[in-house]
């Protein structure tokens, strides 16, 4: 899942976490986690601002899990040998 950073009109920064898509609904902008492909009945609504409020928005880069390797003394990714 990714997250989202939302930049407002009055330049305040709300990060939405969890959030896989969004889309507008009516005035609303809305951020939903989906588990699919696409936003249906089954998505959960996790945030809602004022579209007509909004700047920007910015997907924010997966956190990739990382462990310190005691051999080479480096963070390596998790799963990666």
């Amino acid at each position: 899942m990714a997250s989202y950073q939302v930049t407002m009109s009055d330049r305040t920064v709300e990060r939405v976490d969890a959030a896989d898509a969004y889309q507008q609904e009516g005035q609303m902008t809305t951020f939903f986690a989906t588990r699919r492909q696409v936003v249906d009945s089954w998505s959960t609504r996790l945030a809602s601002y004022r579209t007509s409020e909004i700047l920007s928005v910015r997907r924010l880069a997966d956190a990739v899990p990382l462990r310190q390797d005691p051999i080479e003394n480096r963070m390596v990714h998790i799963g990666s040998e």
